[in-house]
């Protein structure tokens, strides 16, 4: 019986698995095609549109922290049998995600200037990533939507569909990227602001075919007549479980962007050299970051059917293949560190940054491997979203963040060093979330009977 358990976790999680990680590629495929295209218009164009970029980035930890809720929610109802209660959780985290789209959308399309001095000084790269960030905002608007029905179409299952969804809007952003950054087919050559164009083009689009879906579907839908549905007992929970959730996720990307901050006032040389960096590690978390995510929908069904025991077993053989996935991601930097060398048209300084920060990284994945996988799968599964919000914030806001402004312009350390001290955040925390792992304390049943 319990080999019987394991076959079957082993084959749902692949089945799962193997379209988020498509899907987890496919961003990061566009994240590498801005920056490959980029290089042919210029360093500075890079350096605009990494530090631009992490406005994305905080939102979308926004977006993911408000999926994230969702998920718990719905993955455990969906193992209980109860659509009605999905639907509800759906119309909830719409009204957060869009009160907030609206709000980055309207500060991206009027302050974008005032947004960029948050990163740099320099005048060039201000001017370059406002441009970018003003054609950003209906992106932002669209994401709103889309990333809380897709998190929630995950969360029953219908992981290829969300797939398919992302699938559409990847591709057409690096095709529009490439018509708007260089001109092609009689389209204005546009560089930087090129690459928002294409975003926001493909997130439309991406948007419509989501409804397209909505209509197709029998039960989950997009429905903005949810946004309407009340129930204070899934209110509660929602914000109860949500909140620290999306606390975690803000807390670590604000803090994570604080990194930017610091390494954006250590020069250009060093902005480029990360931009870079940042796109290898994206590739190199892909496989773990899946595991995780689909590791935490089944553990979530599961849970949501009380089979407590099975839940247990799953998240051990979770672990299993999250330490796997992670020295993978690891070998997948370091193999692609000769290949990045070779193509990156960087200054000198830059290229010697740019070598020792991805060698550093080839570890750091394995770090942050196995955070993700405890964090926002195994705990978030049983509806522990309270420690992580509480562990990350304490270790990027008392320990990294602080050290790295230290380092930086106190005792002004070589940036190498500093780049080095700032990526021991993951392993500091380590002991404290295995502990809590092992304890057992983060496996819950968060559904309730009667809620109609």
């Amino acid at each position: 019986m319990k080999n019987r358990i394991k076959d079957d976790f082993y084959s749902q999680i692949f089945k799962l698995v193997l379209p988020i990680i498509i899907q987890n590629l496919l961003s990061a495929a566009v994240s590498s095609a801005d920056v490959v295209m980029l290089n042919y218009v210029g360093q500075s164009s890079i350096s605009a549109v990494s530090l631009a970029s992490q406005y994305a980035s905080v939102l979308f930890m926004v977006f993911y922290g408000l999926g994230t809720g969702a998920t718990m929610l719905c993955a455990q109802y969906y193992g209980k049998g109860d659509l009605r209660a999905i639907q509800v959780v759906e119309g909830i985290a719409l009204r957060f995600s869009l009160i907030i789209a609206m709000a980055f959308a309207a500060v991206a399309a009027f302050f974008p200037e005032a947004m960029m001095r948050v990163f740099t000084n320099d005048s060039e790269l201000i001017t370059i990533g406002a441009s970018y960030l003003r054609f950003m905002s209906v992106s932002y608007l669209c994401w709103g939507i889309t990333e809380v029905y897709l998190a929630v179409l995950r969360s029953i299952g219908r992981v290829a569909i969300s797939t398919a969804m992302n699938v559409l809007a990847f591709s057409l952003n690096i095709l529009l990227n490439a018509v708007f950054i260089f001109g092609l087919f009689g389209a204005p050559k546009l560089g930087a602001m090129g690459v928002a164009i294409a975003t926001s083009a493909s997130r439309l689009i991406e948007l419509a075919a989501c409804f397209v879906v909505s209509a197709l579907s029998k039960d989950i839908k997009l429905d903005f007549r949810y946004l309407f549905a009340k129930n204070k007992l899934l209110f509660t929970d929602f914000t109860r479980l949500s909140l620290p959730a999306l606390g975690n996720d803000i807390s670590w990307s604000v803090a994570f962007s604080m990194y930017s901050v610091i390494i954006g006032h250590l020069g250009s040389d060093a902005v480029a050299a990360n931009s870079f960096v940042i796109v290898v590690r994206n590739f190199g978390t892909i496989l773990c970051f899946g595991m995780a995510s689909a590791g935490g929908i089944l553990l979530g069904n599961i849970i949501g059917e009380n089979k407590m025991e099975a839940a247990r077993e799953g998240a051990k053989k979770l672990m299993k293949l999250t330490v796997i996935t992670g020295a993978i991601g690891g070998l997948i930097v370091l193999a692609a560190t000769p290949l990045v060398l070779m193509y990156a048209d960087l200054s000198q300084q830059a290229m010697h940054y740019l070598k020792y920060m991805l060698l550093i990284n080839t570890y750091y994945v394995m770090g942050a491997a196995v955070n993700t996988t405890l964090i926002a799968g195994v705990f978030r599964a049983g509806g522990d979203s309270r420690f992580g919000f509480i562990c990350d914030t304490i270790d990027m806001w008392a320990y990294a963040v602080p050290l790295g402004f230290f380092a930086a312009f106190v005792i002004k350390l070589p940036v190498m060093w500093v780049y080095f001290l700032l990526c021991t955040d993951e392993f500091v925390k380590w002991p404290w979330v295995i502990k809590h792992y092992r304890s057992g304390k983060w496996l819950n049943n968060i559904t309730r009977d009667d809620l109609f």
